[in-house]
This record gives structure tokens, C-alpha cells and sequence, in this order.
């Protein structure tokens, strides 16, 4: 398929999920969507305000236990699989601490822009010109279903940065048991898991008060303005952010300010919304270690370690096929 092909059906798809989610009651949007070419550089601002804890924990973990982790792979060749690798700069932590222990691996990043895969493939060649990078674009799933027929070394899967709390639990364990089918025996899996803390510390990150956050779910109607030809007017929108302590569900929301519509001219379609009518962009699903310890028991994987920060914030879990 060529570049051109490509985008058009990336397109396509967008639009047609958008079209899903703004016909449901209440109405939603992909949070995928998020990331484009402003979408990333927002989202690269957001991990360096000093409310987003998130970035900074995972670092640490990643700093501390990046000997123990090599140790816990062993040290035949394998396949580092990450999904959703985005710019990589975590990740740079453990890709630096391999090539200098000479671990046989090849790094295989995925995700859904194609943009910020292109800058972080360069960006590694010129720091290790010989590491075994191989970019793939698109959806996790598919992408790990394709490397499955394609390669056959060991896989160690890593879905960093808490990503899989962008989705319901049900999900997460749903998703979760699709990632263990392109696994075999042997295979690992290392999951960030934002852990369940002081709520106000969880609304800190997400609310912050530079409004880069908003500008960033924001940036999903200009994304539909520009890709899909809507005519979304910013100003009549405004970011919420609402945290449950108990179910640790963090929900982002776009919520229209007046009863407007919107065209599409890609759908040929309008949407009305009503005054203060919410759309549901985002879920940020917190954690206890014992609900973590649940779902991978329920999944039928082994916990080998769970690696913490210090401030017990977050945990990097490593798991077992």
C-alpha cells in the first residue's frame, strides 16, 4: 500500500469511527485520535509539566531496575516489542543499558503515527548505528498479529507509560488476553500500571494549570476541523477532567458550552449537541498492586517482579506467558 493509500484509509477509518462514537448516548471519541503531529508534540509537553508525575516514576523505575530487567530476559536474542512507543524517550533508558551489556535484541516500536516512528527511528540510528530497529505503523493488535507469523524469536512485549489504562477494565483484560494469543511459552510482558493514590495528586496531572492538557484534547476537533472538513469552533468547547477514588477511573471530557451543530463534509453529516452535553475522550484507569496481581492471576500469567518508584506511584509489572 502506498503512503498516499495508506493515509487515505486511515482517514476512512477516522471518520467512520468518529461517526460511531458521536451517535452513542452519551457520545465518546476515540482517544487514539489524540495523536497527530501536534497531538504528539502536546503530549511530549504535557510528560514535562511537573504535575504529570507519571513520566518522572517510570523513569525512575526504568533508571533503577534496568540491570534487574536485563537479568529477568536472560540473554538470548529476542524481540523488544513496544506498543505505543511514541518518542521513545523512556524507553532510550533501557535501549542504552542493553547495547552497553551487548544483549542480542532487535527493537521493534509500534504505533498509530507514522510521524513520531520516523523521528525516533532516526534518532536511535544516529545515537546506535547498529542496533536492529524496525519500525510498524498501525493498530497494536494487527501489528503484533503480523510479527507473530513474520518472526519467530522470543518476544518482550512492553506497554509502558500506564496506556493501559485507557481502557475499561473489562477491556484491559479482554485486550490483554489478545496480546497473550501472539505470545508463546517463555514470552514476557511488561505493563505500566498507574497506581491508585491521593486523588488530588491524580486531578493535578490531568487539570493542569498551564492548560496544556486542554489544548491537547482540544486538538481533537481541530484534528476533525482539518482531516474530516467539520466545523467545530474551539471557543464553544471547554476540557473537565473528574476522578472516582473508588472505581480509579479518570474520565476526560469536551463538553460543549451551547447547543450548537457540527458538520462534517467527510461524513456528509451533522451532529447536534446540546448546552454543557458532554463527550467522553479519555479514561486514565488507576490501579491497586492487588487488582494488578488479579487480573494477571485471571489471565493465567506468572508475576515475575513488580518494579515500584519510590513514592509507590506507579509500578512497572513484569509478566510471564
Amino acid at each position: 500500500m502506498t503512503a498516499s493509500n495508506q493515509n487515505k484509509s486511515q482517514i476512512k477509518q477516522f471518520a467512520k469511527d468518529v461517526r460511531t462514537g458521536l451517535q452513542q448516548t452519551p457520545k465518546q471519541l476515540s482517544s487514539k485520535y489524540f495523536y497527530d503531529a501536534k497531538g504528539d508534540q502536546l503530549f511530549q509537553d504535557i510528560m514535562h509539566m511537573p504535575e504529570y508525575y507519571l513520566t518522572n516514576c517510570e523513569f525512575e523505575i526504568l533508571e533503577s531496575s534496568k540491570k534487574a530487567m536485563l537479568d529477568l530476559i536472560g540473554s538470548s536474542h529476542f524481540d523488544l516489542v513496544e506498543l505505543g512507543a511514541g518518542d521513545g524517550h523512556k524507553t532510550k533508558i533501557l535501549l542504552e543499558h542493553f547495547s552497553e551489556a551487548q544483549a542480542d535484541f532487535s527493537y521493534i516500536p509500534v504505533d498509530i503515527s507514522g510521524n513520531v516512528l520516523q523521528h525516533l527511528k532516526s534518532d536511535l540510528l544516529e545515537r546506535w548505528p547498529e542496533m536492529d530497529v524496525i519500525p510498524m505503523q498501525g493498530d497494536y493488535l494487527a501489528m503484533l498479529e503480523e510479527l507473530h507469523y513474520r518472526h519467530n524469536a522470543r518476544k518482550v512485549i512492553l506497554f509502558m507509560g500506564a496506556n493501559i489504562g485507557n481502557l475499561t477494565p473489562p477491556r484491559a483484560k479482554a485486550f490483554l488476553s489478545r496480546i497473550k494469543a501472539h505470545m508463546e511459552p517463555g514470552d514476557l510482558l511488561i505493563i505500566g500500571f498507574d497506581l491508585k493514590k491521593d486523588p488530588a495528586t491524580i486531578l493535578n496531572a490531568y487539570n493542569d494549570p498551564a492548560g496544556i492538557t486542554a489544548a491537547f484534547n482540544l486538538n481533537l476537533l481541530e484534528r476533525m476541523n482539518r482531516e474530516l472538513g467539520a466545523n467545530f469552533k474551539l471557543e464553544q468547547f471547554k476540557h473537565w477532567e473528574s476522578y472516582d477514588p473508588g472505581s480509579g477511573a479518570t474520565k476526560s471530557f469536551l463538553i460543549s458550552k451551547q447547543q450548537q451543530e457540527v458538520y462534517f463534509q467527510a461524513l456528509q453529516e451533522t451532529f447536534s449537541f446540546q448546552a454543557w452535553e458532554a463527550i467522553d475522550v479519555e479514561l486514565s484507569q488507576k490501579y491497586s498492586i492487588t487488582e494488578i496481581q488479579d487480573l494477571a492471576t485471571e489471565l493465567n500469567f506468572k508475576v515475575l517482579k513488580h518494579f515500584r518508584d519510590a513514592q509507590d506511584y506507579f509500578v512497572d509489572s513484569v509478566w510471564q506467558k
